[in-house]
This record gives structure tokens, C-alpha cells and sequence, in this order.
């Protein structure tokens, strides 16, 4: 689980909050080269003796990603990951997590209120009904990747999405 906030142990370095949860599990001997792969995966191999307050929010961000990604998991779930971010880093660490999907192929299910970040990253969109009762809908974005912003077809998404919402 990626969560909003990092969440980091403040005292303790990047490689050590990204080898903890491997540690915990039991799996102590395999933990360092795991969490260097995973810090390396998510471009801060320079920052493994760094502690969180040493750490911009996107860095930090950053370790809560590789923590996530170092136990190996199935599926990962991203409570918006994002959210307390400023917009700049917002979408570098959007095009991060794209990138991430890729190579690691893992399956990501992420709670965003950001539709445009829904159609960068997302293949199904999956819209919760406000009303209790109500069916949710499902989105399929069927646009190649990477994935341009500014090109019609996303456009057309990001306004369907709008007017699901009524906002349109």
C-alpha cells in the first residue's frame, strides 16, 4: 500500500524504511539487495544514507513507492499517492509510476480525484457512484503508451470523465 503520505520512520535512512518491511516479514538476508533494486528502480540510489527529513515530499514519496515495490507485491494499491504534492512534481512522479508499471508489470489500483492523472495512468477508470444504490460505471482509456497529455483522444477522455461528473 502506497498511502498520501509517506509515512517514513524518521529515524531511520531511506535503505533502512525501504528493508524494513522486508525485515519485519522474516527475510532480513535478502532485504538490502532488495531494497537497493527498489531505491534504484525509483531513481534515488544517491539517497540510500539520506534520512526523510533530508527529503524533498516528492523523495520521500518516492521511498514509500520503493518500500511498497520491495516486498514484491501483486498488486499494489496507491491511496492517493499523490495528492499532497505541487504540480510540477505531481506529474513527474505520474510519469514515475508509469514507468514503474512498465518495467515492474505489476498491477497498480490507484484512489485518485484527479481525472486527468486517471487517464495518464489508468487502462479502466472506475467511477463510484455519489448516491448509495447506484451502480458504479466503468471507463476503458484505450490510448497507446506513453501517454501525451495534450493529444485529442485524451482530450476526449478527460471531458467524458467531466461529464460523468457533471462538471461539463
Amino acid at each position: 500500500v502506497i498511502f498520501q503520505e509517506p509515512r517514513l520512520l524518521p529515524w531511520l535512512t531511506v535503505l533502512d524504511n525501504v528493508a524494513f518491511g522486508l525485515e519485519v516479514r522474516g527475510e532480513a538476508k535478502e532485504a538490502r539487495e532488495r531494497a537497493r533494486r527498489a531505491i534504484k528502480l525509483v531513481g534515488l540510489d544517491d539517497f540510500e544514507e539520506a534520512y526523510p527529513r533530508q527529503l524533498s515530499g516528492g523523495m520521500a514519496q518516492r521511498v514509500g513507492i520503493a518500500r511498497a515495490l520491495s516486498v514484491q507485491p501483486g498488486i499494489l494499491l496507491l491511496d492517493e499517492p499523490l495528492g499532497a504534492l505541487d504540480a510540477m512534481t505531481k506529474i513527474t512522479m505520474q510519469e514515475e509510476l508509469a514507468r514503474i508499471w512498465s518495467e515492474e508489470n505489476v498491477t497498480m489500483i490507484l484512489v485518485t480525484h484527479d481525472l486527468e492523472e486517471a487517464i495518464y495512468l489508468a487502462d479502466r477508470v472506475l467511477i463510484l457512484p455519489k448516491e448509495k444504490g447506484n451502480a458504479p460505471k466503468l471507463i476503458e482509456v484505450d490510448l497507446p503508451r506513453p501517454r501525451d497529455r495534450s493529444e485529442a483522444r485524451f482530450v476526449r477522455y478527460r471531458e467524458q470523465l467531466l461529464n460523468e461528473f457533471g462538471l461539463h
